[in-house]
Order: C-alpha cells, then sequence, then structure tokens
C-alpha cells in the first residue's frame, strides 16, 4: 500500500465520483440542470463540463464547454458544481479534470486521455421530464416555521393554566397535562406573527389517549382536551388571514390502543375483518398494560399502546389518504409534518401525496427521519424531512464545541449535497423540538451560543424551525422539561428580540432565503467561521465567532458593504461569541 505522501504524486481517481440523476444529476427546472462532480479534497486543479444534445445531427455531436466551481469541501471531498441552461431535453455529458500535472476525461465512469468520440458512452440525461423535477411549493422556501407542542402552549391569550385535562370521548377517555388549547394558539397568533413567523407547525391535535396525542383514537376529530373542530377551523382562518400557514402532526405509521380497528381485532381475534389493517400480531392477542410485558404485535418501537399499522393493506392507504384529504379540504390545512415517516412503505408516500397534491397541489409533506433521506425526497413521495443532521452540526459546534471551524464546514458542506438541490431549500432546520433536549441548555445556559446557532439557522439553506418558547428562553434536558409549559411573563427574554431581528435578517434578504451557499473561512484548530449567500446581484456575508477568543478577520468583505446585524465587531476582528452581517 502506497503511503498517502507518495499517493499525492497522481490524481486520486477513486475518489472521482458522478452519478447520473441523483444528487449529482438533478434538474432545477426544465431548462436548468444541476451537475456535480466529487474528487479527493486538494486534488484536482479544475474541472469542466462538457455537454451536448444526444440527438445531435452532426458526428461528432457540437459540444458545450463550462467551467465548474468549487461549491463545497468535506474532511475527505471537494465537490465541483454546476447549473446549466440546457436549450434541449436530452443531454450527454462528460468531465475534463485537471491535477495541474494530468488532464483527463471522467465519462460512464471511465477515464481517458482522450476526449471520447461515441456519444453512447458519455453519461445521460435521457429526457427532463417537467414531471420528475423536485418542486418545493414556493411559498415553503420562503417561510419560518413556529412549532407548537398544543398541550404546553396557551390556554388563551398570554396564559397558559398549567391544568390537567380529562375528557370522556365515546366510550374512551383522553387526557392532557398542562392545559394547552386549540383557542390558546388563535388568541396568540398576533405574538407569533409579531415574532416574524409565517407558518405554524402543531404537533399532534386529532383524538387520542395520552397528553402527547401520538396514540390516536380517531384521525377525523380534534381532541376534545384541546377543544372541538370548529375551534381549529377557526383557528386555520386566522392564521390566513394574518399571513401564517398551517402544518399539522399526521401519524399513521401507528394508532392507539382504542384506535376502533385495533379495538376490533382485541374483541374478534384471528376473525377480525381488520386483522390485516396492522403489520403484525400473534394471536391469540395479549393486550396488557403489565409493566416489562412484552407485546405480540409490532407497534413503533416497543410501545405497547401504539400498534404498528400494515400500510400495504389497499384499505388503510384508502383511509388514511381519506383523513388527508379531509383536513386539507374540509380544514384548509397548508401541509403535513409525517411521524415517522421512514417506517412506512414507499409505496404508501406515493399514494398519499398523489392525494394531498390532488386537495392542494401547493401543500407542504414533510417526514420525521433523522437520518439522511434520499429515498424518500426524490419528487413523488415527500417535499421536504426535519433535518436532523443540521441540528447535530450546530449542537456540536455551538454548544458542545466537539469541533472546529474545519470540521463543521466539513458536516455543512455533507449536508448541502446529500439532496437535489431543489430539496435543500426546503429542508425543516430546526436546533430542537418535542424529542430532544432544549438547544439553551446544551449551550449551558449561554445564550451567546444559542444566538450564534440562531443566526447561522436564519442564513443557512433551507426553511428555520423555532420549537415554541425558545425565543423565551426555555430550556430543558428531559422530556418533562423541554416539553414544559410557554413563558407567558409581561416581560420578554433577551431572546426574543434576538430572532425577531435575525428572523427579519432573513425576510428582508432574498439572497438568505433562495441564495448560493459559500464557506470562505473554516480553518482547522478556530471557531470563526464564514459564508456567503448570493443571489443575482445580491451578496451577503456572514461571520461567525463561536470560540472564547477574540479572531483576527483574515478574509475581509468589500470595503463598502453594509453591516446589517453585528455584535462584537471591531472593523479587523470579531470578540468572542461575536458575529457580524455584511450586505454587499
Amino acid at each position: 500500500m502506497l503511503k498517502s505522501k507518495e499517493r499525492t504524486c497522481n490524481m486520486i481517481k477513486e475518489a472521482l465520483l458522478h452519478i447520473p440523476l441523483s444528487n449529482y444529476a438533478n434538474a432545477v427546472d426544465e431548462n436548468h440542470i444541476v451537475l456535480r462532480l466529487r474528487a479527493a479534497r486538494g486534488d484536482l486543479k479544475s474541472a469542466a463540463l462538457f455537454f451536448g444534445d444526444r440527438y445531435c445531427c452532426s458526428n461528432p455531436i457540437a459540444l458545450t464547454k463550462a467551467k465548474m466551481e468549487l461549491a463545497a469541501s468535506d474532511e475527505l471531498f471537494d465537490y465541483f458544481e454546476i447549473c446549466v441552461e440546457i436549450p434541449y431535453t436530452r443531454i450527454c455529458y462528460f468531465f475534463e479534470i485537471t491535477d495541474g500535472k494530468e488532464t483527463i476525461f471522467y465519462y460512464s465512469d471511465n477515464f481517458s486521455k482522450q476526449q471520447p468520440d461515441e456519444r453512447g458512452e458519455y453519461y445521460q440525461i435521457p429526457f427532463n421530464r417537467r414531471e420528475d423535477i423536485v418542486k418545493i411549493p414556493e411559498w415553503f422556501k420562503n417561510s419560518v416555521v413556529y412549532n407548537i407542542f398544543p398541550d404546553s402552549f396557551a390556554t388563551s391569550r398570554r396564559y397558559i393554566s398549567g391544568e390537567p385535562c380529562n375528557a370522556p370521548y365515546e366510550h374512551n377517555k383522553t387526557k392532557s397535562l398542562r392545559g394547552g388549547k386549540i383557542k390558546g394558539i388563535t388568541e396568540n397568533i398576533d405574538y407569533i406573527k409579531e415574532l416574524g413567523a409565517t407558518c405554524i407547525y402543531i404537533n399532534p391535535i386529532f383524538v387520542a389517549g395520552e397528553y402527547h396525542k401520538y396514540d390516536l383514537i380517531d384521525y377525523f376529530h380534534i381532541d376534545p382536551c384541546f377543544g372541538t373542530d370548529d375551534d381549529f377551523k377557526e383557528l386555520v382562518g386566522k392564521c390566513h388571514q394574518n399571513g401564517i400557514k398551517v402544518i399539522v402532526d399526521g401519524v399513521f405509521n401507528h394508532c392507539g390502543w382504542n384506535f376502533f380497528a385495533f379495538e376490533d381485532v382485541i374483541k374478534n381475534g384471528e376473525n377480525s375483518k381488520y386483522k390485516d389493517w396492522f403489520y403484525r400480531i400473534d394471536f391469540p392477542l395479549i393486550k396488557s398494560d403489565a409493566a416489562g410485558d412484552y407485546p405480540n404485535y409490532d407497534c413503533f418501537a416497543y410501545e405497547k399502546k401504539m400498534p404498528k399499522m400494515n400500510t400495504s393493506n389497499p384499505e388503510v392507504v384508502e383511509y388514511f389518504c381519506k383523513v388527508c384529504r379531509h383536513w386539507i379540504e374540509n380544514f384548509g390545512i397548508d401541509g403535513w409534518r409525517l411521524d415517522v415517516a421512514n417506517e412506512i412503505n414507499h409505496d404508501f408516500w406515493r399514494a398519499f401525496r398523489k392525494t394531498a397534491k390532488a386537495a392542494n397541489p401547493d401543500c407542504i409533506l414533510i417526514g420525521e427521519i433523522w437520518e439522511p433521506a434520499g429515498e424518500w425526497l426524490k419528487g413523488d413521495q415527500l417535499d421536504s424531512v426535519m433535518n436532523y443532521p443540521f441540528r447535530n452540526a450546530c449542537r456540536d459546534f455551538f454548544a458542545l464545541e466537539n469541533f472546529d471551524a474545519f470540521e463543521f464546514d466539513a458536516r455543512i458542506s455533507n449536508i448541502l449535497m446529500m439532496y437535489n438541490k431543489n430539496t435543500s431549500y426546503g429542508l425543516l432546520n430546526l436546533l430542537d423540538s418535542h424529542d430532544v433536549s432544549r438547544f439553551l441548555s446544551l449551550c449551558g445556559g449561554d445564550k451567546r451560543r444559542l444566538k450564534l446557532a440562531v443566526l447561522f439557522q436564519m442564513t443557512f439553506v433551507g426553511v428555520p424551525s423555532i420549537f415554541y418558547g425558545d425565543e423565551q428562553g426555555i430550556e430543558g434536558y428531559r422530556e418533562s422539561d423541554y416539553r414544559r409549559t410557554m413563558k407567558w411573563d409581561e416581560s420578554y427574554d433577551e431572546m426574543y428580540s434576538f430572532y425577531k431581528d435575525a428572523i427579519a435578517l432573513r425576510k428582508n434578504n432574498t439572497a438568505l432565503r433562495i441564495g448560493e451557499y459559500r464557506s470562505f473561512s473554516a480553518p482547522k484548530y478556530s471557531k470563526l467561521y464564514a459564508f456567503s449567500r448570493s443571489y443575482q446581484n445580491e451578496k451577503i456575508y456572514v461571520i461567525l465567532n463561536a470560540g472564547e477568543r477574540e479572531e483576527k478577520i483574515t478574509n475581509p468583505v468589500p470595503a463598502d458593504a453594509k453591516i446589517l446585524l453585528s455584535d462584537g465587531f471591531s472593523g479587523s476582528s470579531l470578540s468572542p461569541f461575536g458575529f457580524c452581517v455584511f450586505k454587499a
């Protein structure tokens, strides 16, 4: 095996990668295609794209050459990228790459010192079909989302009772812990609007047994502990009057013990007409609430009160598609956040998407998937996912100081290259949620660290999502803490003003919502991180110091750039946990 020093004498060909019809080659629209090429970090001096019409009448084919840009780098690889305008629907292409000593052509996973002649050997995009282009609703790309855990948010205007509720529902009982109501959200829409959010995502609100409402009893009605169907219709109406979209939580991977179909299986056993509505049941079915008893049916995780649905059963698909239509058509919701989306079969999501988009072509479908989710984001299933890799990178850099700016940039680069170009602008970027510790707690209560993370969230590619109360400095490590009641004090926390300013910054600058992202300073052993966002003639520079020491700014922005937002900036350096945002 050659030592790494010896290997640098030759181009590292084994690191080169291009995959047609993937995140490495995807259409932005009918006239533009993004193409990417991966290479070993620091190995190539330049990369160029050659492309032409697959059905060009001349032979050899007429080709256009275009220089590719180094778009991102992680710890191992560089990623070259280009967005080309194509005057035809079918293209073939290859790459010319050089390391300064050797120039080769790369096509169909082959290498050659000679330009290939046979167009059939090139990489291919057979036909850029409009139906296959990933499309994110424009309104969502420009949104700032406010995530509400309904039991904990508000009972009425600027008030949460903290009192539990027990309510009958048919022959069942439902409960809540902290007194949150649908009317409480409605009566505080002005607060959400003043903050700057343009969309609310509400955790489950349909009839369910437990306070969290992930153990569904009835998918067609609002839980009585939260209010009525009319209360919800009023909420959606008021949101829309105030320019705020509404996304609700859909739980289709599993139901609750008291869901009618599971009750029928409990009653009738193998003779139940609903036994195939569930993924796996060993008969006789044992329903036991005793601690330590392991369910003899598949569940969400090992939660025995949440039996897993068989979402490949046509009857189950039809039932949940009916649920989908009900809330879009009769209540006007603008989208779904879809629980445990990665444990449901792909054909279910294809059917669900067709139903949702038929009811409202502009609705958004967001999956709860914690890991890379490319299989669900090809344009035929989900539009977006909760971007937990983004949250994890921010946690490790801003809160826990687990790595330096170099590694942070590597993580961010990996996220940027993970999906189709269009998909990246619709990812839901969160710092925390109802499932993880509050970000401020991970920061050890240091609001300087939280501010840097929030500023990065508001200036990064994708859609920022704020978990209720983060703007009021709510903390919490464990579930009972991070789902605590909203702070409705008369005096707002200092974080509120910062959130408001950071959101306004995003809303007032197009480049921060849909512009290109390029990092330009991420040195090893430093916490200074800097990047730009650009769109047409607008360019925004963001410089962050996530460390305890003052940092010199060695990559100055244009001298005539205007400061939009800053703290701790002296002109040539940034104080500990300082930041500066410029516009050129």
